[in-house]
């Protein structure tokens, strides 16, 4: 074999050309499916660098529901025996400065047994350890333990960091840790860069404390199963303290069947050795079809590679031949082409690995957006060497086979007196073959690529029922202002009339909720009038806005009016409701004058909520969902609020986000201890669709390197048939027949070709879209004008790839070859 190898490097080397080109498809094609799946690997397959990942388990309080309060999460450490070690934490953004604009890094609310249940280690220092979790802090007072990347970018690696303070959404730190190399967190696609104990969470939200909330959802729970404990024999055990934990935990003022379900949906347990990932559930489906879509590009380019081997194989019939009449057996000619097959892919597969490397970093570059850092650890690990190995076997095997097969059918005599025409003859079959699966393979890729365009450029193109370009999102963090909570309204809305007196703005207003941020509020109303539904019928999606607001982001007002500063607590309760909430509970009626009540407890009466305006639909959370019923409260009818609200600020012309600095000074004139963010609302949009323009713009590029692979394939197998066909075109010439006769001649195996290609490709999409449907919006799977469209490209594209070859054909010149022959 190695003989074999190196016979096959000598022939490599003697046509530079085709091996430099069939090494970089390869390259490219075993590069991109290898990039591909080392973020999948990342995001998907990975366990955690932790001890024995095997173990871990994440608790669930139903069978999709993961998040916790904190007094669950305490019930359950009042049971240790229960497993091997449990921890809790959350994972949100931290402010690191001291007022003014936020610079935010990614926090980790963390138990003070999670690093040791996890068996993390510190590189400096200590971890977090259980009597740095009480709260107002342990007997080393407020505590951060840093991760190992934050510490190389943030400290320099400076090695006197442990004892340094660190300022943590304006409340004081001591750095007494940093956490070994790897260990990033357990959400694989979000690296942490400080911990600080769950017992430090009152300092930091003060009055808004969640610890004793039995309604605020924010912790996950994990825990390490016991040596030899099985999954089933855990979650009878947690089922076993289910009633105890439950009880004593009853949140206050819910409905009886929310209760219910509260009290009774059973408690889950599921594996977590690798981790858990909100960036996982959103991508995963999307990379398996990308995944796809590569490996397709990848069989189209071995197909191109197989041609050229056998055009290789064909030039070296005589050599062959006379291999085969010195005594060589036909085994050892296929083991020799197959041997240069795995040299090409060796190197196609090195040179994919680089490729990889570079790639896999720009796709999950692509990942982030203007709020959220994406990080995942692309080291290549031994699924990836086992992946390109694979693939770079399998490529050898798929374009090597072809010319082994044909030269192991020759045989010597015949090879001899015909010069081969037995490898010839079946190569052009093999070839025809080939093409006519490249065809059908880009046609598929075509429509889906098509598919995911369109779907990408529809939602894109939806009218969100607001002006989306004009607007800048100030997002206000008001936990460190002096304010009582009863005194934020007033507050918020003197920040609004300080941004509105600014020159350059044409409106401000303050929401609790901002379009297509991720945020959500709905609440279940009572049966309208005249309507019995059910509960999920009954849900609204609701938004407390200042006056001004509708005009701010200009959403038409259909009817009635809009807040005045007269709505405020003491008047009556008003509401105005969008077109779609309208419509669906006052069907045909005005519904100006008429009430909505929130659903209260049996026996509580909710005050009427008149509706004073009808403003148009606009998009509340997504642009891919249906706009839901929503009503909008005017704020200043709220008797507190939330320490957390949004100042929308309308530019009177320009880009909004030019506003920033002047904006930042108004509401720092109003408090300094505000903590601010600035964004536009496009940037929201943007973020938004970040995973249908991922999905269009990778298929879109994979499906035009089909049609190019495809078009080169069918121009290659079309020179050659034409090459080795010149003597006959010649005597047809002589004999009479027009260039025009000899064009059609050729162009009609091109139509043979393509249209075979095509049919069988149609029907291969038909399923093809019916797989995709899924990641798609508003759009028919099995659209007819998607589908006529990439037909219509793979003809034309077609035609080109034929018309060289033909116009070469017309004009032999018959003498010559006579002459030749």
């Amino acid at each position: 074999m190695i003989n074999d190898l190196r016979s096959g490097v000598r022939a490599l080397r003697a046509t530079p050309v085709i091996s430099a080109v069939a090494v970089l498809s390869l390259g490219l094609g075993i590069g991109a499916n290898t990039a591909i799946f080392s973020i999948y690997d990342s995001l998907v397959l990975r366990s955690l660098p932790v001890r024995d990942p095997g173990r871990l388990v994440q608790l669930f309080l139903g069978p999709e529901r993961s998040s916790w309060t904190n007094p669950l999460w305490e019930q359950l450490r009042a049971h240790p025996d229960l497993f091997d070690g449990a921890f809790a934490w959350s994972s949100p953004r931290m402010d690191l400065s001291r007022g003014g604009e936020s610079q935010f890094v990614n926090g980790l609310w963390a138990s003070g047994q999670m690093f040791d249940v996890l068996g993390v280690r510190a590189v400096l220092g200590r971890t977090l350890e259980p009597q740095d979790d009480l709260r107002g802090g342990g007997k080393d007072g407020s505590v951060a333990v840093i991760s190992y990347r934050f510490w190389q970018r943030h400290f320099g690696g400076a090695t006197n960091v442990i004892g340094q303070p660190l300022t943590l959404e304006r409340v004081p730190f001591t750095i007494v840790g940093v956490t070994a190399p790897g260990f990033e967190g357990l959400d694989p696609g979000r690296a942490f860069d400080v911990a600080i104990p769950l017992g430090a969470e009152p300092l930091i939200r003060g009055r808004d404390s969640a610890l004793d909330r039995r309604s605020y959802w924010w912790l996950n729970v994990a825990a390490r199963l016991e040596p030899g404990q099985t999954q089933e024999a855990a979650t009878a055990a947690f089922r076993g303290v289910q009633p105890q934990m439950r009880e004593a935990t009853i949140p206050q003022n819910w409905r009886p069947q929310d209760l219910s379900r509260y009290l009774n949906d059973p408690f889950v347990l599921k594996p977590a050795a690798s981790g858990v990932s909100s960036l996982r559930r959103r991508y995963q489906q999307p990379l398996t079809v990308i995944m796809t879509v590569v490996a397709l590009v990848l069989l189209i380019a071995c197909a191109n590679i197989a041609n050229l081997m056998l055009a290789r194989a064909t030039a070296r019939e005589h050599e062959l031949s006379v291999r085969l009449a010195l005594g060589a057996s036909k085994g050892r000619l296929a083991r020799l082409l197959l041997a240069e097959s795995l040299v090409l892919s060796a190197c196609g597969g090195v040179l994919g690995l680089a490729f990889a490397k570079w790639g896999s970093g720009v796709l999950v570059h692509q990942l982030s957006t203007a709020t959220t850092q994406v990080f995942l650890n692309l080291s290549i690990d031994w699924r990836v060497l086992a992946f390109t190995l694979a693939i770079s076997v399998g490529t050898a095997v798929l374009f090597g086979v072809a010319p082994a097969f044909l030269a192991a059918r020759s045989e010597p005599g015949d090879a001899l007196k015909q010069q081969g025409r037995a490898i010839a003859s079946g190569s052009r079959g093999f070839g025809s073959l080939l093409v006519v699966a490249q065809i059908s393979l880009t046609l598929v890729l075509l429509v889906v690529a098509a598919l995911f365009i369109r779907n990408f450029s529809s939602l894109i193109s939806t009218p969100p029922g607001f002006d989306r370009d004009r607007v800048l999102i100030v997002d206000i963090d008001a936990r460190r202002s002096i304010a009582d909570p009863e005194a934020r309204v007033a507050l918020y809305e003197r920040a609004r009339q300080a941004v509105l007196a600014l020159p350059g703005v044409s409106g401000a207003a303050v929401s609790a909720v901002t379009p297509v941020s991720g945020s959500t509020w709905d609440t279940l109303i009572e049966n309208p009038e005249g309507l019995s539904l059910s509960e999920d019928d009954r849900d609204v999606y609701v938004n407390s806005v200042s006056p001004d607001w509708f005009r701010t982001y200009g959403t038409a007002l259909v009817a009635g009016r809009d807040f005045t500063a007269a709505d405020r607590v003491g008047s009556p309760d008003v509401i105005v409701v969008n077109e779609t909430l309208a419509r669906k509970y006052f069907a045909g009626r005005s519904p100006l004058g008429r009430t909505l009540r929130e659903a209260g407890r049996p026996g509580q009466a909710t005050p009427a909520l008149e509706i004073v305006g009808v403003v148009k639909d606009a998009v509340y959370s997504s642009l891919r969902a249906e706009i839901p019923p929503t009503m909008y409260r005017p704020l200043a009818q709220e008797k507190t609020a939330p320490s957390s609200m949004s100042v929308s600020v309308r530019s009177a012309g320009g880009p909004p986000a030019r506003l920033a600095r002047t904006v930042a000074e108004a509401l720092g004139a109003v408090d300094r201890d505000f903590a601010l963010t600035f964004r536009p609302l496009a940037s929201d949009l943007r973020a938004s669709l970040n995973q249908e323009r991922i999905v269009a713009m990778l298929s879109g590029f994979f499906g035009g390197l089909a049609l190019l692979l495809a078009g080169i394939g069918l121009y290659g197998v079309m020179a050659y048939t034409v090459s080795r066909r010149r003597r006959e075109i010649g005597i047809r010439v002589a004999l009479g027949a027009a260039p025009r006769a000899v064009v059609a001649l050729v162009l009609r195996r091109v139509a043979y070709l393509v249209g075979a290609g095509a049919a069988i490709g149609l029907l291969a999409s038909m399923w093809a879209s019916r797989a995709v449907a899924p990641l798609l919006y508003r759009l028919q799977p099995r659209d007819p004008a998607t589908i006529a469209a990439a037909v219509v490209v793979l003809a034309v594209v077609g035609a080109a790839a034929g018309w060289l070859p033909a116009r070469r054909a017309a004009r032999v010149d018959p003498a010559r070859l006579l002459r030749e022959s």
